[in-house]
């Protein structure tokens, strides 16, 4: 592996994001009004840099976040290993005061460490880390690509930073996240370092406060 500066993003924000309904990996929302202005902000803000590779998930949600950056002429492949974590049964419901509290049990269990409890239907953070193995890898591997643009998910880039970063699973809720936040990282050689955390200066013209409870249905 050689050095590398990895951009890593969560997608712009969904109308299933704004009413508060499960998404995961079994539904594949596209970015409304606003989720296409987040889109549009990040792109004027760093097209300049010179991206050698776009990585995303299978999602469209996150292709249509770089679509800008693609149809500049970047290089782009979709790896459905970066797709978000599936939370199951629960996917395309709207969080009710019930299903809030048994995502509030699941989290916990997550938090005592109990990283392979899976929520109903669905994976386990684990399940996550297994199949984001290969997908990292394959993004490592490519010597030729110093400088990468990565679109995924929430819950999926929470995991993914405690792999990168060695922490345990357990810590994945202490990074933070917003829709069409920034996550830059680089490598070394050795270790991966954050040099901007969930960094939304880019929104700063766009960006409308979000309700108390949305912020709580997207920490998820």
């Amino acid at each position: 592996m050689t050095t590398k500066k990895i951009y890593l993003i969560r997608h712009g924000q969904t109308e299933f994001n704004l009413q508060g309904i499960v998404q995961g990996s079994g539904v594949d929302s596209s970015l409304n009004d606003l989720g296409r202005q987040q889109a549009q902000a990040f792109y004027e803000a760093y097209k300049h840099l010179p991206f050698t590779k776009i990585y995303t998930s299978a999602l469209r949600r996150t292709v249509e976040s770089v679509q800008s950056f693609i149809d500049s002429g970047i290089p782009h492949e979709q790896l459905i290993g970066l797709n978000e974590i599936s939370w199951g049964t629960k996917e395309g419901q709207r969080i009710t005061p019930e299903e809030d509290a048994y995502y509030h049990w699941m989290l916990n269990q997550w938090q005592l460490g109990k990283t392979n409890e899976r929520i109903e239907g669905g994976e386990s953070p684990e399940d996550v880390t297994e199949r984001q193995t290969k997908a990292i890898n394959h993004i490592m591997s490519k010597s030729d690509e110093p400088l990468v643009l990565v679109c995924m998910h929430g819950r999926a880039i929470r995991i993914l930073l405690c792999r990168l970063l060695n922490y345990p699973l357990r810590c994945m809720d202490a990074f933070e996240h917003q829709n069409l936040c920034l996550y830059e990282i680089d490598f070394t050689g050795t270790m991966f370092s954050i040099r901007r955390y969930n960094d939304v200066g880019h929104l700063k013209a766009i960006n409308k406060i979000p309700s108390p409870e949305l912020v709580k249905i997207s920490t998820l």
